[in-house]
């Protein structure tokens, strides 16, 4: 064997190792996913959105709740019994309000109960899937997030906040345009989360709570709900968050950096005289 034939079997190896180390991932996180419901006795969900080198090329990937996330969720919904538990990771920045609303509203017809795990975070979209569940886990320090919706590069609250500091003759006409927009997509919002938590909220402390999610009362669209604030708001959240939660997001690798911002050792401590299980 010479030189060259060596360096093209290299090469094909080398192109083979980003889709053979996918395949494994894949199939690590289906496994876990299967110990969940077995433990659980439940139908385990994924919809994790994390930047991944997981292209040809190796280009990092950024995903969002868009109409695919929705149609592989609902067809993932249907494959459950009426009675069997539905257990949803959930771990996005948000995305459509479309898909995040068919997705929220199909886990809220089921009759078993249904579980959200917010290992890290839940924001926008995602906070809105997570009013549809029967219980969400949250890690003591992820958080969820504002659902105001958002016009162009503003949000709604924000683009109406116009009309009340000036006189319509002062206003151009695509900004009266913008905040007619604007305040139909709060009316849609506030009703979806009023829709949303009716069952488990009396009336006045679901028009409440949909005023402070989707108004904009928190502050800017990113601003983070903690478990205790979100608990203090009327949701059921509890913090017992499972170990194969935790098991399943090391299985999300994020793209390889040239030195590693933050380094530990990666093992239990515990105080000194004590035993590390």
């Amino acid at each position: 064997m010479n030189w060259s034939e060596l360096f093209w079997i290299f090469l094909i190896l080398s192109s083979l190792q980003p889709l053979i180390r996918r395949q494994m991932l894949l199939a690590n996180r289906l496994r876990l996913l299967r110990r969940i419901e077995q433990k659980r006795g439940s139908l385990a969900i994924a919809l994790v959105h994390r930047q991944e080198t997981m292209s040809f090329l190796g280009f990092p990937l950024v995903r969002y709740i868009d109409i695919n996330d929705s149609e592989e969720l609902l067809r993932a919904i249907r494959l459950c019994d009426a009675k069997t538990p539905i257990d949803l990771i959930l771990h996005t920045p948000g995305g459509l309000v479309l898909a995040a609303d068919q997705i929220a509203r199909a886990l809220q017809r089921h009759p078993g109960k249904v579980t959200v795990f917010v290992p890290h975070y839940a924001m926008s979209g995602g906070t809105l899937i997570s009013l549809a569940a029967d219980e969400i886990v949250m890690d003591p320090d992820a958080v969820l997030g504002p659902v105001d919706p958002q016009i162009g590069q503003s949000a709604a609250a924000s683009v109406l906040t116009v009309l009340a500091q000036k006189e319509p003759k002062d206003i151009d006409d695509q900004t009266l345009i913008l905040a007619d927009t604007a305040r139909k997509a709060l009316t849609q919002v506030r009703a979806t989360v009023r829709a949303l938590v009716a069952e488990r909220l009396p009336a006045a402390d679901a028009e409440r709570l949909s005023d402070t999610l989707a108004t904009g009362a928190w502050g800017t669209h990113d601003h983070p709900i903690t478990a205790d604030q979100a608990k203090a708001m009327g949701l059921p959240v509890s913090t017992d968050m499972p170990t194969e939660v935790y098991e399943f997001m090391r299985l999300f690798p994020q793209p390889t950096r040239t030195t590693a911002t933050v380094q530990y050792i990666p093992v239990p401590h515990r105080e000194r005289g004590g035993r590390a299980p």
